[in-house]
């Protein structure tokens, strides 16, 4: 019988190129210089230097309290789609989009993401 190969050897060799996120490195060595006394504005990942607000925590067990507990669609639900697609037209005085037109993200990483990968083809050589 064969010995076993260490882990890393079973993954893909994309693999060795993971790192811990950028933002995360950055916003640990802000917090260091923050203990050392200095002032930071932090502009790393995108959590606000405030506290969540009533209204969506309020939302946010509303949700949860009536059945809002499962994965969503993953371009989001329709009827806050179809409210933004709304928003939109009225926004921008255009017509013509709809709910099937808006994706709703997460976050901003995950839209810049897709739309690259949706834009650029990969080098070739």
């Amino acid at each position: 019988m064969p010995a076993a190969q260490p882990i890393s050897h079973r993954f893909a060799r994309r693999m060795d190129g993971l790192t811990t996120e950028g933002a995360f490195v950055v916003l640990a060595e802000a917090k260091k210089l923050e203990a050392q006394g200095r002032s930071i504005i932090h502009l790393q990942i995108g959590e606000p230097d405030f506290a969540t607000p009533s209204n969506v925590i309020a939302k946010a067990h509303w949700a949860l309290d009536n059945g809002y507990t499962h994965y969503t669609p993953s371009a989001g639900l329709l009827d806050m789609r179809e409210r933004y697609a709304e928003y939109v037209c009225q926004r921008y005085n255009i017509k013509g989009i709809g709910g099937d037109n808006i994706v709703i993200m997460p976050g901003a990483k995950p839209i810049v993401l897709l739309t690259g990968l949706a834009l650029i083809d990969p080098a070739t050589r």
